[in-house]
């Protein structure tokens, strides 16, 4: 997986788009796009390799979740054709934590955009997602793991945070602050028990991007699915059908 250097602008000012697209932009893929059957390095290169020389060392592994459900419902590559997919879910210089919004009734919305979807996920594991399909989509698909009731505190308290907060707020993580204006519910159709989905454009640092966020109820576990074209940050990107079919199914699976 590699990230070129005008795919590395817009995503570095967007920090806060959300941080865990940071990773999965690091997966987006354009023409240079490793042959099918590879296995790509799962935390990306920046630079094209010439041929012959020696690759840098592998990159260590994502911690394994502590729940081994967890991690079998969680994407892999090989699962979605046309996609090439990390297990470092988040580039490890995006600010850490849970984003803190300057509206309280719009903090469920920023709590989506952290390194899980709130503060009550028992534990999270996440993935970054590059199209081959599409120049520039990144992806970003998380499952986690909460009580019944508390999972199904997070899908009511963002629906009410989308219908509250439509003319935006600001959110803050690590003294970066990002701006998120035009939230708007829109249909997204997935087998899970609840689903809430909507758009948003994000502002950071004079750069601004449209962003789709999914986010669906099974049973205890709650999929987080966001996207925004990192090569295009004016075009409109929403998460790929395929890839919310595959993470459902997977998580369906594992019980």
């Amino acid at each position: 997986m590699r990230i070129t250097a005008r795919f590395t602008a817009p995503a570095t000012r967007l920090a806060l788009l959300p941080v865990l697209l940071l990773g999965a932009a690091a997966c987006s893929s354009g023409t240079d796009a490793p042959a099918s059957g590879r296995t790509p390095d799962p935390k990306g290169s920046a630079a094209v390799r010439p041929s012959g020389a020696p690759g840098p060392a592998a990159a260590p592994a994502a911690p394994k979740a502590k729940d081994a459900s967890l991690e079998r419902a969680a994407l892999v590559q090989g699962d979605v054709a046309g996609y090439q997919i990390s297990a470092q879910g988040k580039n490890p210089n995006a600010p850490d934590g849970q984003p803190q919004a300057d509206k309280k009734a719009c903090q469920p919305l920023a709590d989506v955009m952290g390194d899980k979807p709130d503060p009550a996920a028992h534990e999270t594991v996440n993935r970054g997602i590059g199209s081959q399909k599409q120049m520039g989509l990144a992806v970003s698909a998380s499952v986690s793991s909460y009580g019944e009731a508390e999972a199904k505190r997070v899908v009511a308290r963002l629906r009410e945070a989308v219908a509250a907060c439509g003319t935006g707020f600001t959110a803050t993580v690590e003294k970066q602050t990002g701006r998120y204006r035009d939230v708007k519910a829109v249909p997204y159709r997935t087998a899970g028990e609840e689903t809430v989905s909507w758009t948003t454009t994000a502002t950071a640092e004079g750069v601004s991007a449209p962003v789709h966020l999914v986010v669906v109820r099974q049973g205890d576990r709650v999929v987080r699915l966001m996207a925004l074209n990192v090569a295009a940050a004016d075009q409109k990107a929403l998460v790929p059908q395929e890839i919310a079919d595959k993470q459902l199914e997977k998580v369906r699976k594992a019980g």
